[in-house]
């Protein structure tokens, strides 16, 4: 099953996909206008189903806009079939193209062959909120911005981003990201989460909440 998220102003158009994608075992969640605070929800989903002719702004700028903010796949809805087009959707960070009218089949197949390719390929980051985590650099980037994190401001935060919402005690964390088998303190957590919550705050984000009394906790922000 893969979460998948449809963005049309049509709605019959919606109740297509969604039936459609229902009976291949999906959650489909269906929207019918780009809101401003879209963009920091779109961590929890797998695939994006994205329809280029849209109000106030279309679907290439959108596109354009979250990129930084999910890497899942994005397959644009469009009557468009212009060499152009396809190659400009392409370079603002889609990865394919439905095109109006399809048929159930295609649909199916098109979002089936790219969450399987999904589930077989380790990913390569993720975001939670405006914060970018990427994985085989082990760097952490909030927009346009690298954070000079040490390697263990690295893991703490990686560890409280990657399990967003749920709270971790620093003996958890701890046992989590050095192990007792490593020389550390617990206490030493509490300035690791002090200098992370430093340098999120330069760019403007203060994503990690202390739950007094219990630990802390990444919020989806």
């Amino acid at each position: 099953m893969a979460h998948i998220l449809a963005i049309d102003d049509d709605d019959a158009m919606l109740v297509l996909i969604k039936n459609t994608l229902q009976k291949d075992g999906h959650d489909v969640t269906c929207i019918s206008r780009i809101t401003e605070g879209l963009k920091n929800d779109l961590s929890f989903y797998d695939l994006i189903l994205l329809d280029v002719m849209m109000p106030a702004i279309d679907g290439y700028t959108f596109c354009r806009e979250i990129r930084d903010f999910t890497d899942c796949p994005i397959l644009f809805l469009t009557a468009k079939s212009l060499e152009q087009d396809v190659q400009f959707g392409f370079s603002v960070g889609g990865d394919d193209y439905i095109r109006k009218p399809f048929s159930i089949v295609e649909l199916r197949a098109r979002v089936n062959a790219h969450v399987r390719r999904e589930q077989r390929e380790k990913t390569k980051g993720f975001s939670v909120g405006s914060v970018r985590f990427l994985l085989v650099k082990k760097e952490v980037w909030a927009a346009d911005q690298k954070l000079p994190f040490t390697k263990s401001e690295y893991e703490i935060s990686l560890l409280l981003a990657g399990n967003h919402g749920q709270i971790y005690s620093k003996e958890q964390i701890y046992e989590n990201v050095f192990g007792y088998d490593k020389e550390s303190d617990i206490s030493a957590i509490t300035e690791h989460i002090k200098n992370i919550r430093k340098k999120l705050a330069a760019a403007g984000l203060s994503p990690i909440e202390t739950i007094w009394g219990i630990g802390y906790r990444w919020n989806n922000i």
